[in-house]
C-alpha cells in the first residue's frame, strides 16, 4: 500500500477511533542531528527518545520514517552522507544499519522512500546528484543513475503514491526533473512548459497523484503543476493570489489532498492554501507564529496537525489543524538543539 493510501486510512481512523498517536521526527543542524518525540493528536509533545547510539555525523537534512514505520532514515551533512536504523514506536531507535557499499556522494540534501518501502532515493550536492538503492532491512546494491542527470544539487525528492515515478528538486535550470521508476530510472519526462523560476527546495505529489507542487526561491515561490504518470507535466496552476513571502523551502499536501502548505523565510514563515486543481484563498496564519525563516512542514497521517521546522527556538513549532490553525501546541521539554531543517511523522 502507498504512503498517502495507508495515512487515509489512518486518517478515517483516526475520526472514529481516536487521535493520532505515533512520533514526530526533527533533523537539525547541530549534534545529535536527529530529535524524535511521541506525539499524540489533542495532547502533543512526549519526551524525546534517547538519541542513537551511533548518531549521523553532521548537518541534519530530511528525516523520513520508512512506508511501515520500522526504520528512520536521515540524510546528514558528513559522510557516509546517509544513516538509517530501525525504528520502535514506544521503543525509539534501533542499532545503525550498514553503510552503502557505494556512498552518496556528498550531503544527503533530501531523502524519499518508496511507496513500498522497496527502494531508498537520496539527492546530494555531487554528480550523480540523485542515487537510489534497493532496502530490504539494509542497503542493496545502488541503481545505475539516470541517463539524463539532475544539473546540480538535489535539495528535494518525492516518488509519486503510486511508486511508477520519482521526481526531484535541484539548483539549475530546469530546477525540476521527474524520472519514470520501476527498479532502475527511465528516461526523463519532458519539462515543464513553464519552468519554476529559480532554485527548488522541496517537491510533493498531493495524494492522489494529479498534482506536483515545488517550493522555490523567486516569486511566486510555489509552483503546481497537474501530473500525469506516463504523460508528465501539464500546464502550470494560476499562482495563488497571495503569494507566500519570499523564498520558500517545504511544500506539503494534507493527507487528503484538500490543503497545500509551504514553509518560507519571511513573515508569517508559513502560508497554508486550500487546494483543490488550484488555489484557494490563503487561510489566516497562525496565532502564535513560527520565530523566523521555516525550512520544512508535514501534516500528521490524519491530517488533524501540521508541524513546522524553523530557524529559532524551540525549532520546531505544531499546530492543531482543521482547515484552519489551532493554538499552538506546547513546546518539547526537550527541544531540537538547532534548526529545524525537516519534520516528519511516522506513519502510525
Amino acid at each position: 500500500m502507498d504512503p498517502n493510501s495507508l495515512k487515509a486510512l489512518q486518517g478515517a481512523a483516526g475520526a472514529g477511533g481516536g487521535p493520532y498517536e505515533g512520533d514526530l521526527a526533527v533533523a537539525h543542524d547541530t549534534s545529535p542531528y536527529i530529535s524524535v518525540y511521541p506525539f499524540t493528536s489533542g495532547t502533543g509533545f512526549g519526551t524525546k527518545y534517547a538519541d542513537p547510539s551511533t548518531t549521523p555525523t553532521g548537518d541534519g537534512r530530511a528525516c523520513p520514517f520508512s512506508p511501515d514505520g520500522a526504520d528512520i532514515a536521515v540524510g546528514h551533512g558528513t559522510s557516509p552522507w546517509i544513516s538509517v536504523y530501525p525504528w520502535s514506536s514506544g521503543t525509539g531507535f534501533g542499532t545503525k544499519y550498514s553503510d552503502p557499499s557505494t556512498s552518496p556522494a556528498n550531503p544527503g540534501y533530501s531523502v524519499a522512500w518508496s511507496p513500498d518501502g522497496a527502494d531508498i532515493a537520496v539527492g546530494t550536492s555531487t554528480s550523480p546528484w540523485v542515487n537510489v538503492y534497493p532496502w530490504s532491512s539494509g542497503f542493496g546494491t545502488k541503481y545505475a543513475n539516470p541517463s539524463t542527470l539532475p544539473p546540480w544539487y538535489c535539495m528535494g525528492a518525492a516518488f509519486s503514491p503510486d511508486g511508477a515515478d520519482l521526481a526531484v528538486a535541484h539548483y539549475n535550470s530546469p530546477y525540476v526533473s521527474v524520472y519514470p521508476w520501476s527498479s532502475g530510472f527511465g528516461t526523463k519526462y519532458a519539462d515543464p512548459s513553464t519552468l519554476p523560476p529559480d532554485v527548488c527546495k522541496d517537491i510533493a505529489f498531493s495524494p492522489d497523484g494529479a498534482d506536483l507542487a515545488v517550493a522555490h526561491h523567486s516569486s511566486p515561490y510555489i509552483s503546481v503543476y497537474p501530473w500525469s504518470s506516463g504523460t508528465g507535466f501539464g500546464t502550470k496552476y494560476a499562482d495563488p493570489s497571495t503569494l507566500p513571502s519570499q523564498n520558500a523551502y517545504g511544500a506539503a499536501f494534507s493527507p487528503d489532498g484538500a490543503d497545500l502548505a509551504v514553509a518560507h523565510n519571511f513573515s508569517p514563515w508559513i502560508s497554508v492554501y486550500p487546494w483543490s486543481s488550484g488555489f484557494g484563498t490563503r487561510y489566516a496564519n497562525p496565532s502564535t507564529l513560527p520565530p523566523g525563516h521555516s525550512l520544512g512542514t508535514a501534516f500528521s497521517p490524519d491530517g488533524a496537525d501540521l508541524a513546522v521546522g524553523h530557524v529559532g527556538t524551540p525549532f520546531v513549532s505544531v499546530y492543531p489543524w482543521s482547515s484552519g490553525f489551532g493554538t499552538k501546541y506546547a513546546n518539547p521539554s526537550t527541544t531540537p538543539t538547532g534548526y529545524g531543517r525537516r519534520v516528519a511523522f511516522s506513519p502510525a
